[in-house]
């Protein structure tokens, strides 16, 4: 739900939320919106996270007999908003509390009676797990990234595949707990947390406690300056950063041993957090970052993306679908790294896949032409740039073909560039054309020429359009319309062009019309060189193209 007093009538809804409601998944109520042309139009949001009248939607299910009465865990979401207000997550914490202790202490005596009958339907776990997926809903609505997306989890999950029951797990910045409890096998792992936020590591140790994940411990503090679990080596670390944040500890933290990579700038947190990761990770064990595609290209960032390459720490960098990060369409990457498990055991390639032109609620598992295997020394120059859809492109790309094409539409070019010259002879000098003239402005008050974008056009058959026009740009034209300092602007209302009849005006306009065509396809010459030359230079030096014998 949105933030609206609970005293409104007809909150709004999202697209989960009517999913919920109506007892089916979300992609049904995607399919709903395309397919039946009534059913209602957003009332707010975004395009990613449109929302709709509960009302309006209510009636629509009723009418298509999909949907049922306001479910309980909605009914117990505003009964939390009217108690709690802004202070959602102190709502959770109780709702939890009781759920686990049984004693209602200081919660509301609805939201106490709603809480019990959502557990009693579907049981504590279940119930706490659709709270916390509401107020990420929210949250990610409200612009903040205080807590991971449902579509972040998920990719993180796909990634870090199988993990064993007996493996150790850590979540550096877990939030809510939503990535740490949500990747591998429910039970058996040990899971260890840390939060800044104290509520959220309360939160998260309930829900833990709730799921039954007795191996779970979330501590609350700052990771990077007062990190609770120094001893700790983990077989999987998964992790979604905070973001942009240039207050991270750097000046405090220069001498510490964990930037074995490089002392991350003030500008480059994400890299601070991505060795912290490593830092706790065991010889053969695994690091999942959710990072910004920034993070990927910054010059900031470079010696420390060469250092990860070079030792082939980096195995695998994921640009994932838009629209899966928490508040905003911007792009993210999924970085991951191994930490060898002996020497001599390290990566020779970094896997680049891109997923950026994929349904974010699709699968995940790539095709062939998203996956590129790129080799380290192909990653170490001077940008070490590891954005993956630029690797993808090039390893896809057929240079041969390419560079036929080119060559070929830039000889053709070329040579109707030599035709396209118009044949000029010696003029009678600047004398021929002394003779009487006129103003473009006279002639728009005679109504012969219409003022069009960019230039004037002739509305006449009296009145060559191109000779129009051809004059306009003529050394003298030119003149009126530079001003002292330089700059120009074309005036053509202040223009003046040589009166001539209409024959000879075409024979005018025919000349400065090969001439347009000539600029325009000298100007395409050059672009299609500085392709085609760039093409062969790249072949030549990759091995994808080769001198003819």
């Amino acid at each position: 739900m949105t933030d609206t007093p609970a005293s409104q009538a007809t909150p709004l809804v999202t697209g989960s939320e009517i999913a919920r409601l109506a007892g089916v998944t979300r992609a049904a109520v995607s399919n709903w919106r395309r397919r039946y042309g009534d059913f209602p139009a957003p009332v707010g949001g975004g395009v990613n996270s449109p929302l709709f009248d509960l009302a309006e939607v209510q009636a629509w299910l009723d009418r298509q007999h999909k949907g049922q009465q306001v479910s309980v865990e909605v009914q117990l979401w505003q009964a939390l908003r009217g108690a709690y207000g802004d202070d959602m997550l102190g709502g959770l914490v109780d709702v939890s509390r009781f759920l686990i202790e049984g004693e209602a202490g200081e919660l509301p005596a609805d939201v106490a009676r709603l809480a019990r009958d959502l557990a009693e339907s579907g049981g504590a776990a279940e119930a706490v797990s659709a709270l916390a997926e509401r107020f990420t809903d929210s949250v990610r609505r409200a612009g903040s990234d205080q807590v991971t997306s449902s579509r972040a989890v998920r990719a993180v999950r796909h990634f870090a595949g199988e993990v064993a029951p007996d493996a150790t797990l850590f979540d550096p910045a877990c939030g809510i707990g939503s990535l740490l409890l949500a990747v591998g096998p429910e039970h058996g792992p040990r899971r260890c947390g840390q939060e800044v936020d104290a509520r959220r590591a309360t939160f998260a140790q309930l829900r833990a406690v709730l799921t039954a994940n007795v191996g779970a411990d979330i501590a609350a503090g700052d990771s990077l300056r007062d990190d609770q679990w120094t001893n700790l080596k983990a077989d999987l670390v998964v992790c979604d950063p905070p973001v942009g944040e240039p207050d991270w500890g750097r000046e405090d933290l220069l001498l510490d041993p964990r930037w074995e990579f490089g002392i991350p700038s003030r500008a480059e947190g994400e890299l601070a957090w991505l060795q912290h990761a490593y830092a706790h990770t065991a010889p053969g064990g695994r690091v999942l970052m959710v990072l910004p595609a920034s993070v990927a290209y910054r010059k900031a960032g470079r010696r420390i993306r060469a250092e990860l390459v070079r030792r082939g720490i980096l195995t695998q960098v994921t640009a994932l679908p838009s629209g899966t990060a928490a508040s905003h369409a911007l792009p993210v990457h999924l970085w991951q790294l191994r930490r060898p498990p002996a020497p001599g055991d390290a990566a020779t390639s970094v896997r680049m896949v891109d997923l950026t032109a994929v349904d974010p609620d699709g699968p995940l598992e790539p095709d062939p032409e998203h996956v590129a295997e790129v080799p380290l020394i192909d990653l170490l120059d001077d940008a070490v740039d590891l954005t993956p859809g630029r690797h993808v492109e090039d390893s896809h790309r057929d240079y041969a073909v390419e560079y036929q094409t080119l060559r070929r539409e830039l000889t053709e070019q070329v040579r109707l560039l030599a035709e396209l010259l118009p044949a000029l002879v010696a003029g009678d000098g600047p004398s021929s054309l002394d003779g009487p003239t006129v103003s473009v402005a006279d002639l728009a008050r005679a109504g012969l020429v219409e003022y069009g974008d960019p230039e004037p056009v002739s509305t006449s058959d009296q009145l060559d359009t191109a000779y129009l026009q051809g004059f306009l740009r003529s050394a003298g034209n030119t003149r009126r319309s530079t001003s002292t300092s330089g700059t120009f602007r074309l005036d053509s209302k202040g223009a003046r062009i040589p009166q001539m009849d209409i024959t000879e005006q075409r024979r005018y306009g025919a000349a400065f019309r090969a001439l347009q065509e000539f600029e325009e396809r000298a100007r395409r010459v050059v672009e299609l060189s500085r392709d085609v030359t760039a093409l062969a230079r790249d072949g030549l030096g990759n091995g994808a193209l080769a001198p003819d014998r």
